[in-house]
């Protein structure tokens, strides 16, 4: 039984190219388990030109795109509120245009006050999706949950963690408790780079205190080799049947993670289980 978790928050950004969600669904079926109030954030980008820099005929186009694309939005919250009435679920259902800037800061006050965050996933760091999902992560205090586009409804039945035994990671573990108590089954996987020793791997240490919370955790080494880490992990979740992988949000910088690569980028750029990351 899922516990432990009493408010869930979804974020549907709509900019008017009608992109499928599985974030909605996943949301509702996570709030369903855990008998968690719901609040969902359909919101519709809105787009300004100052006057000066365009013609009258020109604004009217923005003028009629942001009506559709607030069109499209109230569309979506009109059908979370008619799943969240089918499912027996309290939710809260807000859908207002805004632009970009105030859409971020909405979305972070919001998610600060939720125990977990859902949002669907958005593999290009250029995208404005994906700009959001990292100012939720960074700035709300508050674990995420990101939903790839085939799984739609909440699984965490077997639950991977990632562990390098760093900060990050050991927030994410906390954060996941509740779903972690829930799980049938709790994988720790550690996995060793190139040149690291397999034997000094830290993944043997979190199984006790897992197991003082009433968590039975297998642990499992691996080493990369000639493969990236993130390749381990994305292979080994896949393998185990996982439904869900917990792990820590950028080890080293955001700067040097978007240059040179990482796990956080990997993970977010392709990943077909849903990701439960903290910072």
């Amino acid at each position: 039984m899922l516990t432990g978790i009493k408010s869930v928050f979804v974020a549907i950004t709509e900019e008017g190219r009608e992109e499928p969600s599985a974030a909605l669904s996943y949301a509702l079926s996570l709030a369903q388990a855990a008998n968690a109030h719901l609040v969902v954030e359909a919101a519709a980008m809105r787009y300004s030109i100052p006057y000066s820099m365009i013609d009258d005929f020109g604004q009217a186009l923005i003028s009629s795109e942001n009506r559709r694309i607030a069109e499209l939005a109230e569309a979506i919250a009109g059908t979370a509120k008619s799943e969240a009435d089918f499912a027996g679920v309290v939710a809260t259902i807000e859908s207002e245009p805004v632009h970009y800037r105030d859409m971020r800061d909405r979305l972070i006050l919001r998610a600060r006050v939720a125990d977990i965050t859902v949002l669907d996933a958005e593999p290009s760091p250029a995208e404005i999706d994906r700009g959001l999902i990292e100012a939720v992560l960074f700035e709300s205090g508050r674990p995420v949950i990101i939903v790839p586009p085939d799984r739609p409804k909440f699984d965490a039945q077997q639950v991977l963690v990632a562990w390098d035994g760093g900060a990050r990671a050991a927030r994410a573990v906390a954060d996941a408790m509740p779903i972690l108590r829930a799980a049938e089954s709790v994988e720790i996987l550690s996995v060793a780079g190139d040149g690291e020793r397999d034997d000094m791997l830290p993944g043997t240490d979190l199984a006790p205190h897992l197991s003082r919370h009433g968590i039975r955790a297998t642990v499992n080494l691996a080493t990369a080799g000639s493969r990236d880490v993130v390749d381990v992990i994305r292979s080994h979740a896949v393998g185990s049947g996982a439904g869900l992988i917990v792990a820590g949000a950028y080890r080293h910088s955001r700067l040097r993670e978007f240059l040179l690569g990482g796990v956080t980028q990997s993970l977010l750029k392709d990943c077909g289980v849903p990701l439960f990351l903290s910072y």
